[in-house]
């Protein structure tokens, strides 16, 4: 079996048999990829493997292809980051399984994608460095994976301006017949896609505001990507922050 080497982000699990799994991860070498982890569910000296495939886990690996199968396998898989926060903290980790569940939802794609692989990589580093600002990662994600999921804000942002959701564009007034979000949360949306994840503390929102934007992407998202509706992790969020 031909033999290759790629870094991931975990996605999804799935039990196969009695120690087995299946795990979707978000490669660089080939976008959206399952593969079949045999044993890891064992007592039998694979236990310590199971902890890596946890929602967001980066990881390095040597995969091997399977003409037999639809899905590859590991001939070795290792962290790729060390997390010191995020498998630790239940705020970071509740957005780590949003992210994920988001990401798995939404992106389909079985080839490189080295912008969006990039993105994620380093968000996850990101929300594990944070110290400020936890709460406003969540929104900050999904408005910049906007960007690379093909319906990112079309023109620049003007004061007092609404978000038209269909459209995509910042516009003077409120556009009829469809949902849009509103003059406080079209500020927040330009504001996230131009501010340094290392600033989102000082971003200011409280908890009803967060959920509102919140609300507000769903419906921008739900328009583009209906599956966005499928992620159940959302109620959590808006019950933690």
């Amino acid at each position: 079996m031909k033999s290759y080497k790629g870094r991931g982000v975990v996605l999804h699990t799935l039990k196969y048999g009695d120690s087995s799994m299946v795990v979707q991860l978000l490669t660089d070498v080939g976008g959206r990829r399952s593969y079949m982890v045999q044993g890891v569910r064992s007592s039998r000296g694979h236990g310590s493997k199971l902890a890596l495939f946890q929602p967001m886990f980066a990881l390095e690996f040597e995969g091997l292809e399977s003409s037999r199968r639809r899905m590859d396998s590991f001939r070795e898989v290792r962290s790729g980051a060390v997390l010191r926060t995020l498998p630790f903290d239940v705020r970071k980790a509740s957005i780590a399984l949003f992210m994920a569940e988001t990401l798995y939802r939404l992106v389909k794609e079985c080839e490189p994608n080295a912008p969006l692989f990039d993105f994620v990589w380093n968000s996850v580093g990101a929300l594990d460095a944070m110290e400020e600002g936890v709460a406003n990662f969540h929104l900050w994600f999904l408005a910049n994976l906007s960007r690379f999921l093909g319906f990112w804000p079309g023109n620049a942002y003007a004061e007092g301006a609404w978000f038209d959701v269909r459209e995509g564009l910042f516009v003077r007034e409120r556009p009829a017949g469809f949902a849009a979000l509103d003059p406080a949360a079209a500020r927040t949306l330009h504001e996230l896609l131009g501010r340094d994840v290392r600033d989102l503390a000082s971003l200011g929102l409280n908890r009803r505001q967060r959920v509102e934007f919140l609300d507000g992407m769903l419906v921008y998202y739900g328009y583009h990507l209906d599956a966005i509706h499928s992620v159940r992790s959302v109620r959590m969020l808006q019950e933690l922050f």
